[in-house]
């Protein structure tokens, strides 16, 4: 059996709703271009403790998900640490709790939450309608964002 990646690339949103969609539209162009043994590239639509067991065993963790930020302009790619986060467009319930508190508790449980995450929050334009394509800013955005986790990873 072969040996789990040390690192977890994670696409966080609703690939049906516009612009929630570009962290699965990262995640699907990392995913052609990272050797599997480097890094796990996984989309999901989760928030809170639902994001715990993806999260566990890892020593790093890159997240790519939408955000929407005042005065933000669409396409904008944010480097964010998850301390930075108040809160998470995917918790799954107004009761969920945001990234950093889910990180905590597990922590608090005994899990092996990564030693190091990382976050690219791309600024959304619209999340709420029904399309598989994102507008056209950010779509724009998602190969910089693309560009920018490989070269991280130094690819």
């Amino acid at each position: 059996m072969m040996a789990k990646a040390k690192t977890l690339i994670l696409g966080l949103g609703n690939p049906i709703l516009s612009d929630d969609g570009l962290g699965p539209a990262v995640a699907r162009a990392l995913e052609r271009r990272i050797d599997p043994e480097i890094a796990s590239v996984v989309e999901a639509s989760l928030g809170g403790l639902d994001l715990l067991d993806l999260l566990t065993g890892y020593e790093r963790v890159i997240i790519i998900d939408a955000i929407k930020t005042e005065g933000g302009k669409a396409g904008q790619i944010h480097r964010l640490k998850a301390e930075a986060l108040s809160s998470t467009r995917h918790a799954g319930s107004p009761h969920d709790i945001n990234l950093a508190m889910a990180l905590e508790m597990g922590k608090r449980l005994g899990m092996k939450m990564p030693l190091r995450i990382d976050i690219y929050a791309i600024e959304a334009e619209d999340t709420e309608s029904f399309s598989e394509s994102c507008t056209p800013a950010v779509a724009a955005s998602i190969p910089e964002c693309v560009k920018m986790v490989l070269e991280e990873l130094q690819y």
